[in-house]
Formats: C-alpha cells, sequence, structure tokens
C-alpha cells in the first residue's frame, strides 16, 4: 500500500478534524421544536431596532405563580435583546400609556373568563402607538407570553419530558428523592414555555416563536401512591429559562443551538 504524501496526508487530517468538530457543533435535532412563523419581508427590512416589552400579555392572563415571575422573566429578554444590539425601552413607558387608554375604551381582558376582546385590545394599542411615537423611535412591541399545558415524562431510564425544543428530567418535592416503583409515568405534569410575538409600529406580526423552559410541577415524594403538586419554586433555573427565551425569539435573533438539547 502506497503512503500518502506529508502535503496531502497534512491536507487529509485538518480536513477529518474539521468534519469532526463540525459533527460535534451540530445541534441534536428535537421533533418538539415549535414551528416559528417569521415575515420574511417585515424581519428582512432591517428596520426594528427600538423595542418594547408590554407588561400585559397578547393571549390572555396568564396562571397567577406565572404571572409573579413575568418582571423576572422580562428582565431576562430585556438583557437577551440588548446583548443583541436592539434598544429596550423602559416598560413603565408601555405601562403609563396602556393604562390611560384601558380608561378610555375600557379593559379588553374579562376577569372572570381571561378571554381578550381583540376590538378593544387593537384600540388601546394604536392607541399606545401612537402615543410612544410622540416621544421616543419605537420600532416594535415585544409580547412575551408564559403559558402552561400538560406534558408526561418517559418511562425510560431518564425520565425525560419535551416540548417546544427542550428536554427536562423531572424533580421531586419533599423530604425523600426516591419516586415509587410503580409510579405512574404517563400521568400529565405541567410545563412552562415563553411565547414571543413582534408587532411592527404599523402593528403587523412580524414574528411568532416559543421555547419551553420548565416543568411547574415536581413529584410529591410524601405521596405513596405518586403524584404530581405545584412546585414551589418556579422557573428557578435561569439556565432553562434562558434556553427557553434563545429557543422562543430564533430566527429572530439566530440561535446556534437551534433545534434544541437532548
Amino acid at each position: 500500500m502506497r503512503n500518502l504524501s506529508q502535503p496531502f496526508q497534512s491536507l487529509a487530517l485538518a480536513g477529518l478534524a474539521a468534519l469532526l468538530l463540525a459533527c460535534s457543533s451540530t445541534p441534536t435535532y428535537n421533533p418538539t421544536t415549535f414551528p416559528y412563523e417569521i415575515n420574511e419581508e417585515l424581519a428582512a427590512q432591517g428596520k426594528i431596532k427600538t423595542v418594547v416589552i408590554p407588561h400585559i400579555n397578547l393571549g390572555g392572563v396568564s396562571r397567577n405563580y406565572l404571572e409573579k415571575e413575568a418582571p423576572r422573566i422580562d428582565g431576562y429578554v430585556s438583557t437577551y435583546l440588548k446583548e443583541n444590539g436592539f434598544k429596550v425601552l423602559p416598560q413603565r413607558q408601555f405601562q403609563q400609556h396602556w393604562n390611560t387608554a384601558v380608561r378610555i375604551y375600557g379593559n379588553p381582558v374579562d376577569p372572570t373568563s381571561g378571554k381578550v376582546n381583540m376590538k378593544a385590545f387593537s384600540q388601546i394599542m394604536q392607541n399606545v402607538r401612537d402615543e410612544m411615537a410622540k416621544e421616543s423611535d419605537l420600532d416594535a412591541f415585544v409580547f412575551t407570553d408564559l403559558v402552561e399545558f400538560e406534558v408526561s415524562f418517559s418511562g425510560g431510564l431518564k425520565h425525560l419530558a419535551r416540548w417546544d425544543g427542550v428536554s427536562r428530567k423531572p424533580s421531586m418535592q419533599g423530604p425523600g428523592n426516591a419516586v415509587s416503583a410503580d409510579f405512574d409515568w404517563n400521568m400529565q405534569a405541567a410545563v412552562a414555555s415563553i411565547q414571543v410575538t413582534i408587532f411592527d409600529k404599523d402593528l403587523q406580526r412580524v414574528f411568532l416563536g416559543r421555547g419551553g423552559m420548565d416543568a411547574t410541577d415536581a413529584i410529591d415524594s410524601r405521596s405513596s401512591s405518586g403524584r404530581y403538586i405545584r412546585r414551589r419554586n418556579i422557573l428557578e433555573s435561569k439556565d432553562n429559562v434562558m434556553e427557553g427565551i434563545q429557543l422562543a425569539f430564533h430566527p429572530f435573533i439566530e440561535f446556534e443551538d437551534w433545534p434544541g438539547k437532548r
């Protein structure tokens, strides 16, 4: 067998190293990754530089325990936007104009059902947009809804739950740390995601994305039969929350590990 010449051998080794590096940096595909929606024409204009994060949801009211975490999550979102070159206006500016407009048009959210009157919502948003345009160079509104639904943890060895591009292990709550052998892994547990919706200054939707954050339920170690209970500390892992935020903004803001990790 003929030996490779030194230059060719070096080139081959460099190519192999590059191939291995590319393979190692390729994100593992997660089939639950949310199918984002983006208006390529509006997004490609590159005119969205100054944004505000409304204190209200676009799709109705979040659960009380999630609503308490919203200011902290919005703080992470604000930092992420700034790190990626956006100017983020103070949320209080939006809140002041929103409250004024609500006194004119009425609260668009039904307090009993949580449903949104879209006609009133649209009138209020137009009013807020007009007022903010007088005092700032606002380009877009970035809504950050905290949404919750139920999934099951797998019955495999790792007991992973997958949703909206993430994989999470169950947590325990209580004095013990062992799960009963006959625990029903088909039971549904509550999990939370962040949904990002961006509207430009003409109130046209530019982008919709969603990323999973963490489970809001934990296994109750005090229960002999096995059950889930609400976690005392909701969304406490900053790393998990940030992964959800990065997933939710992709590809409006490129996330190199999209579409998520196993």
